[in-house]
């Protein structure tokens, strides 16, 4: 992948960049459906659990791949996504590459005490109103805001 990106930063993209991610969730005793926000390695920004597609793995498994070493997440992720945004990765000499983002929703079954990327990152469980709040891309902050407990469970 780290090829793809240097080529991309090479030239000019005429489509953007495909990456997946994870939208980690899970139902409390309550009813209510809480969704699990990280922070960027870079930026600190609050985001959700995303990566390059696999080769060999398809798209959703990918996705899940990267809630655990992201955020020590396992559990059942959807085979498809339940929507997609658009942000742009920033890259060397403060350049941006435009990527498309497809997102699985992923039902918490385990959250491990020990991830991979743990020391880098910041994870916390939000209402999805709330963490709508806290992202900064706009397509994101709508799925956000829209992911209740009859569509959460509709997605497994």
């Amino acid at each position: 992948m780290k090829k793809l990106v240097r080529k991309a930063q090479a030239k000019p993209l005429s489509k953007p960049l495909k990456q997946v991610a994870a939208l980690p969730f899970r139902v409390g005793s309550d009813g209510q459906v809480e969704v699990l926000l990280i922070t960027s390695r870079d930026t600190g920004r609050w985001i959700i659990p995303k990566g390059w597609p696999m080769i060999g793995r398809k798209a959703h498994r990918a996705a899940e791949r990267e809630a655990f070493e992201e955020a020590g997440l396992t559990g059942r992720i959807a085979a498809d996504p339940v929507g997609w945004y658009r942000y742009e990765k920033r890259v060397a000499q403060g350049r941006a590459l435009p990527c498309k983002v497809r997102v699985y929703p992923l039902r918490v079954e385990v959250q491990h005490p020990r991830w991979p990327e743990q020391a880098q990152r910041t994870l916390r469980w939000f209402k999805p109103e709330d963490a709508a709040r806290l992202v900064h891309e706009d397509d994101l902050r709508r799925l956000l805001a829209g992911f209740a407990v009859t569509r959460a469970d509709a997605c497994i």
